[in-house]
């Protein structure tokens, strides 16, 4: 009996306006976690985080699914993404997850693949590169999760709509990853399987073999989530992108 398949998610976005896509979400839970051995959600889980005190009805539900999925068995692991890169080890710890950093090398099958969000690798969108280093320094989330709920709700919603107007100014290959910066983290850690999210640009991307090897490394991109999702199934036969499309309404 071959091993139960290990899954990853990216860039569900889930927000309390959008219900049909934490719906879907529940369903790939019910289809899908339910069987596997591992799931891992590579970021922007949600649409925005500003804060594991900010306690709702959405998050509190997502998390008690989680939860018993996690005490049936389930290994669930958690990135951060650049919505949600405040997401706290509290909230992992609400969903029977834990919080893991990127890049993550995961082994299994007798195998190697290296885990991103994927946000990163876009180093030609240097207006978001430079926004990036600011919110991820520990001294600006410590100083920012001290403030007030309302005010951090402020600071989002201004720095959302900072972030569409300057989007939809940039040429689409400037929001892509950057390949010289793939071929270069991939050689670092001499993996040749990568799987990130980030981009919404599901695919994939078969590469130049690694230095010193004759098999072909390859990125696998998830997609975003609309009324269904992107998930990658990894098995000791195969490692696959599929979309995912509800068979019926749970929850």
């Amino acid at each position: 009996m071959s091993e139960k398949p290990i899954l990853f998610i990216s860039d569900l976005h889930l927000e309390a306006q959008r219900p049909e896509i934490t719906q879907a979400f529940f369903s790939f839970l019910q289809e899908h976690a339910e069987q596997a051995q591992a799931l891992y959600i590579l970021g922007d889980f949600f649409n925005v985080w500003l804060g594991d005190d900010d306690v709702n009805e959405l998050n509190s539900r997502v998390a008690k699914a989680l939860q018993t999925l996690s005490q049936s068995g389930l290994d669930i692991k958690l990135m951060h993404g650049n919505r949600d890169f405040l997401m706290g080890s509290d909230f992992a710890a609400r969903c029977g997850a834990q919080l893991i950093a990127e890049p993550y090398l995961l082994k299994a099958f007798g195998q190697q693949v290296l885990l991103l969000h994927g946000d990163i690798l876009c180093t030609r969108d240097l207006d978001y590169m430079a926004f990036r280093s600011m919110v991820r320094d520990p001294v600006w989330q410590q100083d920012f999760l001290a403030r007030p709920l309302t005010e951090r709700i402020a600071f989002a919603e201004q720095a959302r709509a900072q972030s569409r107007a300057m989007s939809s100014n940039k040429a689409e290959d400037i929001m892509d990853v950057t390949p010289d910066a793939v071929n270069a983290l991939m050689q670092k850690h001499q993996i040749p399987t990568l799987i990130h999210g980030h981009t919404h640009r599901p695919a994939t991307h078969t590469l130049d073999p690694l230095p010193d090897s004759a098999k072909q490394s390859q990125r696998l991109v998830l997609g975003d989530w609309e009324d269904g999702g992107w998930y990658i199934s990894w098995t000791a036969e195969q490692l696959s992108l599929n979309p995912f499309y509800p068979s019926h309404p749970s929850h």
